[in-house]
């Protein structure tokens, strides 16, 4: 999969979908057919859109990783393993299941943003809620990468 870069901003309709933004479906045109899974993001208020193919190979080597016969790893595996293949339908537009868009309050309006091998689907409120709350970004990003500073 060709790396995705650049936020994008959609609507969603009152069925609950969205376009996906042409940039994108040019990208990710090589996996349209195989689909895709929506998941509800583990650590932050967005929903997960990953390529299906992508999905069964993280979510079976994270659970392989885990014992069944543990309860914490059982929650743990059902947690990963959740998740609603969608489509795209003939006009380019994603269904976002009705309890996803409720748990993570997708409204109207969304950004897309990738991270990697996934596209998170923010709600635009919560997405600019969070970017104001990181107070220096450029710190972190210093103290994560090392070396970087805007000296140089």
């Amino acid at each position: 999969m060709n790396m995705l870069i650049g936020k994008e901003y959609c609507k969603v309709d009152i069925n609950g979908r969205f376009k996906l933004p042409l940039a994108h479906k040019k990208l990710l045109s090589a996996i349209i057919e195989e689909g895709f899974i929506i998941r509800e993001s583990v650590f932050d208020a967005c929903l997960e859109l990953w390529p299906r193919k992508e999905f069964e190979r993280k979510t079976s080597e994270d659970v392989s990783k885990l014992n069944p016969y543990n309860p914490k790893d059982r929650l743990i595996i059902r947690v990963l393993s959740e998740g609603n293949p969608v489509d795209l339908d003939a006009n380019d537009r994603i269904l976002i299941p009705n309890d996803q868009k409720k748990s993570k309050k997708i409204d109207k309006d969304i950004v897309l943003i990738p991270q990697g091998n996934l596209i998170e689907i923010w709600d635009i409120s919560a997405y600019e809620n969070i970017k104001k709350s990181t107070t220096n970004i450029a710190e972190m990003i210093a103290e994560r990468l090392g070396g970087m500073t805007n000296d140089e």
